[in-house]
């Protein structure tokens, strides 16, 4: 389905919604990269980033657990969402250092962002796409601080 001008779209924008629990770094980081991104980027059809306590979320196709998800409804008329768990965030920490452990989360985002654009341009997700691009995203971010 393309987008035409007929075609009424929900609000648009990014935005940012964290369950209590999450680590205060863990949500500010997380909002200051969406207001990067809201600078850098089009958000024509709202998404809403929900940022998750658990260690991980089950993706609600595959039923699979995994560590971010993107839902992408054939009806671009509702809005979408992507999940991400960050519950294992202390442990990344302990593993690879905050500032990883940070990067990590963030190219979570980055990466169902890319989906997002797939989407929006009715093109097949492609994982190398959205890993290539998402990379591009946060070494554009970290340029930025």
């Amino acid at each position: 389905m393309k987008r035409t001008d007929s075609v009424k779209y929900p609000r648009p924008r990014l935005r940012v919604r964290c369950e209590r629990g999450i680590d205060p770094g863990v949500r500010q980081s997380c909002l200051n990269f969406a207001v990067w991104l809201r600078s850098k980027m089009e958000f024509p059809i709202r998404v809403v980033v929900y940022l998750k306590k658990d260690y991980q979320i089950k993706n609600r196709y595959s039923k699979e657990l995994v560590s971010a998800t993107f839902f992408a409804p054939y009806d671009k008329t509702i809005e979408l969402y992507i999940r991400i768990a960050t519950g294992d965030y202390e442990e990344l920490v302990s593993q690879r250092g905050e500032i990883d452990a940070l990067w990590a989360i963030l190219g979570s985002i980055a990466h169902e962002i890319v989906h997002y654009q797939q989407w929006i341009e009715d093109k097949e997700f492609d994982e190398t796409e959205a890993e290539n691009k998402s990379e591009e995203l946060l070494d554009a971010f970290a340029d930025s601080l």
